[in-house]
């Protein structure tokens, strides 16, 4: 079940002049920065009210945020919604007949799992399922 607007992901060339702009914009600095490395991507998170806007830049040409700013200009890149089962709504959603981008859920940022929908498959939006990962005891 979809439970709430977890994010919107803005695909930026400059994460560090972003950053500044959303600071000033927000009146507010972010609360977190990250690299994520299976995506080679940076990625810095403002928290707006119950709902969250990420930054992100690619680190290398591979990058899927470097491939989308080449042919598509800055801006939103993909809208994510937390979910509780990340598996189920996958399940339920190949089984309405959407494409996902993920055969399984994987690490992403911000202590999340996360997985994909195909732009094609939700009227040229492409959909980010989180669900967030539980702390263990050996945090």
């Amino acid at each position: 079940m979809f439970t709430n607007l977890e994010h919107l992901g803005l695909a930026v060339h400059d994460l560090e002049a972003a950053t500044a702009l959303y600071t000033t914009l927000l009146g507010q600095g972010p609360y977190k920065k990250e690299h994520v490395a299976s995506e080679a991507v940076d990625t810095v998170f403002f928290q707006v009210g119950g709902s969250k806007i990420e930054l992100l830049a690619g680190t290398s040409p591979d990058s899927a945020i470097t491939k989308y700013l080449s042919k598509k200009p800055e801006g939103i890149h993909h809208v994510a919604f937390e979910v509780n089962d990340i598996r189920a709504e996958m399940q339920r959603l190949r089984a309405a007949g959407f494409t996902l981008l993920n055969e399984e859920p994987k690490r992403g940022a911000d202590n999340k799992l996360v997985c994909f929908v195909h732009p094609k498959s939700a009227v040229g939006v492409l959909v980010e399922l989180c669900q967030s990962i539980p702390p263990t005891d050996h945090e």
